[in-house]
Order: structure tokens, then C-alpha cells, then sequence
């Protein structure tokens, strides 16, 4: 696999456009460097696989590169190699504005555009690799969460925040791109993207809003974790520091809108995935012991207590298939455990609040905020 530096006139470093356009590529790296993080619109087809990469990096590291490269050729070679260069034709047929990466813009790519040429297919390139397109959004994002002006959507727990910002098109669904609902009941059935992927996404939307929204952007009130990935310390230290409008809805609406996400939704999903059965005995299972995580902070009694009442209703739930016990131990979690937790934090922040409000008057009041904060 030698350096082969043939060059098209389509190669790229204009990652923005790439990002823009959402540009289909090829990540011709190993599996293993894959998943720890890639771009949207990225598919993996390797070169090496993680146990023929690993061979010849140690190959590199006790006998050079050229003796790597050699090794390289003998592991990929034949069948192997058809095969590969099939998988990389079909996707260059399929996505003719493509391009091609590994990791460096260097010998993985390189090797890899100059298979497909002898194939009969030119394929760009996309320069300096995975890691100078990495290197562009980390940096952009850590200069447009700090240029930009944010407005924070607070409120208590189900008072439908996720809602506002589902209607608000000036938004940045941070709850969304993180794959959780935000609590110790937030986890969804499919896993979260890593770390990586999670900061590439938020910044490939913070580019295209740079481009079709500018001025203020609504985010969710979040801690530092979603689940269990942490936001960029840019992003949270300027949501510590922007305007916040409080979402206030009545007990009542609020217990049937986390009713709604964390039973009827929640279990559906569930037995989507499991069947009736199977699926709301895992339910039940999951809620439980999400309930158990937050059993110190609850205390003995409270948790006792809310524990009898959630097992009450998911005892209903699994045997007679109603679900109105439910907004029992819902109405006792929020305002025995969030709402006290809640506004001891509001009440750090309040000289921040500039606006309280229901769900539409929110919206209604987040439209003029942001014609009047662009206002000349």
C-alpha cells in the first residue's frame, strides 16, 4: 500500500460544504476507530479490518513502513481485495458527489481512490482525513456556541419543554441528538451515540443553522449530562450565562404530559421491540430500577412509598392493561422529588429569568424576543 499521490481536481478541504450539503462518504478506516466516532452521512467500508490493521501497525512500529505497506498489500489482496473494491464501486455508483477518508488523508485513502481508479471508477478525496474534519467542528462549535446568543427554555419537570422546542424552529433539540429524555428515566431502548458523534451532530446543525437562522437560538435547560454524555464545556458554560424563559404549567397537564412520554409512549415502545408480553414485564423491570437509582436522594421513606405505588400500577399495567394508577407515583415524584429540586436551582438563577409563561405563550413570546433582539 504505497503513498500514491494522483491527485482530482474534485479533492476537498472545504469541510463546511461537505457538512452542509450532507456530502455521503466513505470511512475507509478500521471498524474499531469507526465506532468510537464518525460523522452524519459517513459509512464505514475499510480497508483493513481491526485485527488486519492491528497487524500492521505492529509490523510499522518493529520494521518500518515499507515492510507495513508490504504487509499491508498481502493481507488485502485477491478475493479480499475484489471484494472491498466492490463494496466501495457500488457506494461511488450510488453517491456520485461522494467522497472518500480514513484517517489522515493519507495512505488508507490514497490506497483506497487508486484501487477504485484501477477499477475504472475516480472517486475524490477528502483532504487531511477523519481527523482534520474533526478538528473543524470542534472548533467551530467551541467559536459559534460563544458568538452565538441563546435563550434557555427552564421549567419544571412535565411541563412540556421538549414540546416548546419541538414547535420552535429557532431550536436546538440537545435532548434529541443525545438519544435520552433527559432524567433517571430518560434512557430509550436504542443506545446513545458516543461522545464523538454526539458533538459532531450538535455541530453539523449549529453549521447549517449559522447559515439559514442567525440570531437566537432556544435551548432546553439541561445539566451537564444527558444520559450519560456530557455537553462541550463551551456549549454549557454559555447556557450558564444566557437569558432563561421559565415553561409553567398546572399539576394536572403535567401529570398526564410525563404520563403520556414515560408510560403510554415508553411501554409502547417496549412492546414494539418485545411483543405485549415480554415487553411490558421489561418495562415494568426498567422503571423500577430507574426509580432504584434515585433511591438515596429520594430517602427511605419516600422511596418506600413511592416504590409501593409504582409497583401498584405496573401491577395494573402488566395484569389489566389500564395505566391510571400511574399518576399516582408520578404526581408524588414531581412534587415531593423534582419541583423541590427544581426551584432550589431556578432560585440560583432567577435574576436571569426574563419571561414565564405557559407552552404557547411561550412560543408567541419567543418569536418577538427574537425579532427584537435582531432589531437595528
Amino acid at each position: 500500500m504505497s503513498e500514491l499521490q494522483h491527485t482530482d481536481n474534485r479533492d476537498t478541504d472545504n469541510y463546511a460544504e461537505l457538512f452542509l450539503n450532507d456530502i455521503p462518504m466513505i470511512d475507509t478506516r478500521a471498524p474499531i476507530e469507526f465506532a468510537k466516532g464518525a460523522f452524519p452521512h459517513s459509512v464505514n467500508l475499510p480497508l483493513m479490518s481491526d485485527s488486519e490493521r492491528e497487524r500492521v501497525g505492529t509490523c510499522y512500529k518493529r520494521k518500518g513502513q515499507q515492510a507495513a505497506i508490504e504487509l499491508g498489500h498481502q493481507l488485502v489482496s485477491g478475493e479480499l481485495k475484489q471484494q472491498r473494491v466492490a463494496a466501495w464501486s457500488e457506494f461511488a455508483q450510488h453517491h456520485p458527489q461522494g467522497r472518500i477518508y480514513c484517517f489522515r488523508g493519507g495512505l488508507r485513502s490514497h490506497t483506497s481512490r487508486q484501487w477504485l481508479r484501477d477499477a475504472g471508477v475516480d472517486y475524490p478525496l477528502v483532504k487531511g482525513g477523519y481527523k482534520a474534519m474533526r478538528r473543524f467542528l470542534i472548533d467551530f462549535l467551541d467559536l459559534e456556541v460563544q458568538q452565538r446568543p441563546w435563550l434557555i427554555l427552564s421549567g419544571r419537570t412535565g411541563t412540556g419543554k421538549t414540546r416548546v422546542i419541538y414547535q420552535v424552529d429557532e431550536s436546538v433539540d440537545l435532548e434529541g441528538l443525545a438519544n435520552h429524555r433527559g432524567s433517571s428515566f430518560g434512557r430509550k431502548l436504542t443506545p446513545q451515540p458516543t461522545l464523538i458523534n454526539f458533538e459532531n451532530s450538535l455541530a453539523v446543525e449549529l453549521l447549517k443553522l449559522q447559515r439559514s437562522t442567525p440570531g437566537v437560538l432556544m435551548l432546553e435547560d439541561e445539566s451537564h449530562l444527558i444520559g450519560s454524555l456530557s455537553l462541550p464545556l463551551s456549549l454549557y458554560t454559555a447556557m450558564g450565562q444566557a437569558p432563561i424563559a421559565v415553561l409553567e404549567e398546572p399539576m394536572a397537564l403535567r401529570v398526564e404530559q410525563v404520563k403520556t412520554d414515560y408510560v403510554d409512549d415508553l411501554a409502547a415502545e417496549y412492546i414494539a421491540h418485545l411483543g405485549q408480553e415480554q415487553g411490558l414485564q421489561q418495562y415494568a423491570d426498567y422503571m423500577l430500577a430507574s426509580l432504584g437509582r434515585v433511591r438515596k436522594r429520594l430517602g427511605t421513606e419516600r422511596y418506600a412509598v413511592v416504590q409501593e405505588q409504582m409497583q401498584a400500577a405496573l401491577d395494573q399495567h402488566l395484569h389489566q392493561g389500564t395505566t391510571d394508577l400511574h399518576r399516582v407515583w408520578i404526581e408524588a415524584m414531581l412534587s415531593q422529588y423534582y419541583d423541590p429540586m427544581y426551584d432550589y436551582q431556578l432560585s440560583k438563577k432567577s435574576q436571569r429569568v426574563v419571561f414565564k409563561g405557559n407552552q404557547a405563550e411561550i412560543v408567541e413570546w419567543f418569536a418577538q424576543y427574537r425579532s427584537d433582539f435582531s432589531a437595528p
